[in-house]
């Protein structure tokens, strides 16, 4: 025999033994993410079901598949552990923007913009009467009908 004739033979070995090597890895994966479900985290399962893990023990999980609603599953039925807010645009359409959050402007100037004057006659630079009395004048306040009146 020649080495040209062990040719395929080594080859089919070799390819064998990457494909082995792979799915040992994938696998060790997928028990890596298994151990790390705690209560509370959100789970798909290898079936397609989104579910919050409610109890974990050595060879099964408890999962929580509607509001009050719990089942027991193998943990190897869990084909993925997601995080929160993945699990919440699946689960509940909720999106990190659709959380309400203050709309703050890049700079302060919205808060500062005055709305039109109410009287048509006062321009921007004139002065604004606050109803207090001039610094050097002795101005009584103004009194609204019927106020004070002694007849």
């Amino acid at each position: 025999m020649n080495i040209l004739s062990l040719l395929p033979f080594i080859l089919i070995i070799g390819v064998m033994f990457l494909m082995t090597r792979s799915a040992k890895k994938k696998q060790q994966q997928a028990a890596e993410m298994r151990n790390q479900m705690q209560p509370g985290t959100g789970v798909r399962t290898i079936g397609g079901m989104y579910a919050v893990v409610k109890e974990v023990s050595d060879e099964a999980v408890t999962l929580e598949v509607a509001p009050g609603v719990h089942a027991i599953y193998a943990k190897n039925s869990v084909g993925a552990v997601l995080d929160d807010d993945e699990y919440n645009r699946i689960v509940h359409g909720i999106t990190p923007e659709d959380v309400d959050t203050p709309d703050v402007p890049d700079d302060a100037s919205s808060l500062t913009q005055a709305d039109e004057p109410a009287d048509a006659d006062v321009s921007a630079d004139s002065p604004i009467d606050l109803g207090k009395k001039d610094a050097g004048g002795d101005a009584e306040p103004k009194k609204t009908e019927g106020e004070g009146d002694t007849k």
